[in-house]
């Protein structure tokens, strides 16, 4: 495969369109697609769906990761001489608010792009190749990623009665529902969708509802009568793995030290 091609294919995934891309490369939509096709000859399959916006098919989605671990060591090497390391990684919105932020400080180096879903939807990023680093509740590992155990983020049932409507961040949202379904009570009752971890927390201490906080931030607003626990005694452990790209990059290596050690400050064994 030509590191020309590579890159092209590259950024029409990330741009979504051959258009997007020759703007970016500076070149004519026609040499974006004349390297496509030639790459697409070289590796005997489609990699691009040609839609709006473009995609990574099957075949594609593969490539799409190595052309990212390819990216990720050349910027480390010219890192050395010039420049920043760029890492990009998905994190469910609860460690993004609580614990992740001081692993990404204890490796200040690298310049960081931060993405966010659901912890049961985050590896989806790395298959794709968006994310080179995943906070994740998927315990399978991603075809060419290491993964590592980080503990369980343990949460607790707040608010001011179990009759309020439920608070919920957004419509993947499912830890509330769970909760329920592990107690055998009705998991459908009216909802309010608050999708940001700060606002979510402060609709809950407000009295908009009941959902599930962090128990370290639980205890804290307990005890100052911000609101209380609904069902004493009971919680609901997810367990969390940093699952990211299977290559020798110690830029990766040192954060994978850091993100472990933030989380054992947080999450529970």
């Amino acid at each position: 495969m030509h590191q020309v091609q590579l890159a092209t294919f590259q950024t029409v995934i990330e741009t979504g369109s051959f258009e997007a891309a020759a703007r970016q490369l500076h070149v004519t939509p026609s040499a974006v697609s004349q390297r496509i096709k030639a790459l697409e000859s070289a590796v005997g399959q489609v990699l691009v769906r040609r839609a709006k916006p473009c995609v990574a098919t099957t075949a594609g989605e593969a490539l799409v990761r190595f052309a990212g671990q390819v990216a990720l060591l050349e910027r480390e090497a010219l890192a050395q001489a010039r420049d920043r390391t760029r890492v990009s990684i998905v994190v469910n919105a609860d460690s993004l608010h609580f614990w992740f932020l001081p692993a990404l400080t204890a490796v200040p180096g690298p310049l960081y792009e931060l993405h966010t879903d659901d912890e049961h939807y985050t590896a989806d990023l790395l298959r794709s190749g968006t994310a080179m680093a995943a906070v994740t509740a998927e315990h399978a590992p991603v075809q060419g990623c290491r993964i590592e155990p980080l503990g369980s983020m343990r949460y607790v049932a707040v608010g001011r009665s179990v009759d309020q409507p439920m608070v919920v961040y957004n419509r993947k949202d499912r830890l509330q529902h769970r909760f329920l379904a592990s107690l055998r009570r009705r998991a459908d009752p009216p909802i309010h969708y608050v999708p940001a971890a700060a606002a979510f927390v402060e609709a809950i201490r407000l009295g908009l509802g009941w959902g599930m906080v962090p128990e370290s931030l639980a205890r804290e607003d307990i005890a100052a009568d911000r609101y209380v626990e609904i069902f004493p005694g009971k919680f609901l452990d997810v367990p969390l793995y940093w699952q990211y790209w299977k290559i020798e990059s110690a830029v990766l290596t040192d954060l994978t030290a850091a993100v472990k050690a933030a989380a054992a400050e947080f999450l529970v064994s």
